[in-house]
């Protein structure tokens, strides 16, 4: 059997790194981006509902933000032009990681993917210029279920990577962890 994809966990339960085989020769690559067989095989099996792209000048930071229930998401990433540190907050009430965060480098060059389930915030912070960040949903985007935890609490004191970030005025105004109560 050919393996196609290797997956890596993480200290923080459910979340997982997915690393894909890419096969190069002297036209340039090829790697599976994404089969429903062989992530269901692999612990991810998903039904993905729809699929979301951005484009992102360099220091860009987006996030952090979740969808609550009924429509909360779960989110296979990737870079395909570019690079992000990709960060999840734990949102998950009864967890033992709750309020802890975990980042990857995700970029063009090391291919590497990331399935975040439902029960965390995402962000992500553009490394490079023009990055195109591409994500797979497992729920459609719902207006009034959407929620976040402000990108620089802190409590949560994350490093982002970037100088002077460009950040959205409506994520600037996103509660802090201490005062936030999790629907998850």
């Amino acid at each position: 059997m050919n393996i196609v994809l290797e997956i890596i966990e993480t200290p923080i339960q459910g979340l997982l790194i997915i690393k894909p085989k890419v096969f190069y020769d002297s036209r340039g690559y090829f790697f599976e981006s994404f089969s429903t067989e062989k992530y269901a095989n692999a612990g991810i099996g998903q039904d993905f509902v729809q699929d979301n792209q951005s484009m992102s000048h360099k220091n860009a930071v987006r996030g952090l933000h979740f969808q609550a229930p009924p429509f909360h998401q779960g989110k296979l990433v990737r870079v395909v032009r570019g690079a992000v540190l990709d960060v999840v907050v734990d949102i998950r009430k009864n967890s033992p990681t709750y309020g802890q965060y975990f980042s990857i480098e995700l970029s063009e060059d090391n291919f590497l993917q990331f399935w975040i389930p439902s029960g965390f915030a995402h962000g992500f912070a553009t490394l490079a210029d023009n990055t195109i960040f591409e994500y797979k949903c497992t729920n459609v985007y719902n207006k009034p279920s959407e929620g976040g935890l402000l990108w620089n609490d802190p409590e949560l004191n994350i490093n982002w990577g970037v100088s002077n970030p460009i950040v959205s005025d409506k994520d600037q105004e996103l509660p802090l962890l201490k005062d936030f109560s999790s629907p998850f």
